[in-house]
Parts: structure tokens; sequence; C-alpha cells
């Protein structure tokens, strides 16, 4: 049986796994699923169609799968999937999706998700993403895998962030971010590649040299979007798996960016 303690309010109808722990005085609604492994602290609030997956550790007085703050929403029967072995830090705010977008915000894998975090409806975030606290993503945000998001940004709604990007402290951020990029200020500006990152996740020297060189054709050159985009599809076909999958990551998130890049 979950480890209940008796204070909280867990609907009979929720389904959670027999090892799951819930603290005092916390509330689950009657449509939310919890995997095995996951703990969930006191004063916490979960409800709506929320289903979180194995492993999670929820901290105290978060508030996950309550309605969209989108004056649209009508009451649909929107969702909040959250995946495994996740992180989340007090006073948190996850909010469920709307019908004018997919209808689910999702939460990948292994992210830590730091205190006062609040992820919008329709956020699409990735696995092992660090946001640190009170970084808001709102509405219809994707985020990529590996992205850091420093304390205190603000991210737009339908911004795209790619993966291995980071985001620094304080960041106003209004313009898609493509991936592996530094990316700080009010208004942002593309400081560099995350190289770091890269180095710390096992990017072998030629991959890194090839992602500076995606950096130069895109931030440095002078070159329109096109001429930057077709040069680095000509950058494919070396030895390098990995350094072809990384110009096809690029290539994939400039043909979708929408909003135009922080330059």
């Amino acid at each position: 049986m979950a480890l209940i303690h008796p204070t909280a309010l867990v609907d009979p109808a929720a389904e959670l796994a027999d090892d799951v722990s819930v603290g005092a005085y916390t509330l689950i609604g009657p449509e939310v699923v919890i995997g095995a492994g996951t703990r969930v602290g006191p004063h916490c609030v979960i409800e709506g169609r929320t289903t979180i997956g194995r492993n999670n550790e929820i901290f105290q007085f978060a508030s996950l799968g309550a309605a969209p703050q989108d004056k649209k929403y009508a009451g649909e029967p929107t969702e909040l999937h959250i995946g495994d072995g996740n992180t989340i830090r007090e006073f948190c705010t996850f909010n469920r999706g709307t019908a004018q977008d997919t209808g689910i915000t999702r939460v990948g894998d292994d992210n830590w998700v730091m205190a006062y975090v609040h992820i919008a409806h329709d956020v699409q975030l990735g696995s092992k993403t660090i946001l640190a606290n009170n970084a808001t993503l709102a509405g219809h945000v994707h985020v990529g895998d590996w992205v850091i998001v420093g304390g205190l940004t603000g991210v737009h709604q339908f911004v795209k962030i790619g993966a291995h990007a980071m985001i620094g402290f304080a960041t106003a951020l209004a313009q898609d971010v493509p991936p592996f990029m530094m990316v700080d200020g009010n208004p942002a500006s593309t400081r560099g590649f995350n190289i770091e990152g890269l180095r710390r996740r096992g990017f072998s020297r030629e991959r890194i040299a090839q992602v500076k060189q995606m950096h130069k054709l895109i931030f440095r050159e002078g070159l329109t979007m096109d001429a930057a985009k077709a040069q680095i599809a000509a950058l494919r076909g070396g030895t390098d798996a990995e350094g072809d999958a990384d110009i096809a990551l690029m290539l994939d998130f400039l043909e979708r960016a929408k909003r135009g890049i922080v330059r």
C-alpha cells in the first residue's frame, strides 16, 4: 500500500503505485496517476489529469496539474505528463495544457527543477535539463534536452530553446535559441556556444570544433540565414556520425524557428 500520511487527502479514484509516499496535508485529485518510487512531500496539490512517472522527488508546496493560466481555457480535459527521475523543488507550478495546442504539458526525464519555477500550459520540456530558481516558461515554450536556464529568467510564449543551450541569469528571452548556444541579457544576446557543457557531456574535440564552426557561420560571418544553413549543410558527410547528427539537429531547429533567433 502507498505510504500516505494520515492528514493527506488522496481521492480514492487516484492511481498510486504501492510504494509511492505522500506527505502531510497533501491533496491528490481523482484523475492523478503516480508511478512507482515517487515521493510527494507535504502541503502539495496535485490535480487534474496529471500523470507522474517513476522515481520522482516532489518537494513541499508544489502545485502540479492546475488549470492553465489562459483566459481562453473553458474547462477542456487537458493534461500534464511528467516523466521519470525528476526533482521538483519547493513552490513549483506546472499547469495543464490547452485545447489550442496539443492539450498536454510535457516534462521529460531526469530534470532538475529548482524552487519557484513556473511551467505554463503546453510547455514541452525535454530531459536532463536544469531550471534554476524562479525560471518562468510561458505557454507553448519548447525546451530541448540538456538545456540550462538561469535563475530569474523569463521565457516568452512560443519560444523554442534548442538542445544543449545555456541561458544566463535573469535573461529576458523573446526569440528562439539554436542548439548549443549561450545566451544572456535583457535584451538577450548570443555570447558564444556552450563549450564547457559539451565537454562535460563527452563531446569529442572534432564535434566541438564543428559546433564552433556552426556558431561562426550563423553569428560571425554576416551571412543571411539561408546562406548560413547552406554552409552548415555542406559540413555533413564526415567520418563522425554524431557530428552529422549535430548538424541535422541544428538545421531542423533553424527550419522550425518562427520567432527569429537571438543574435
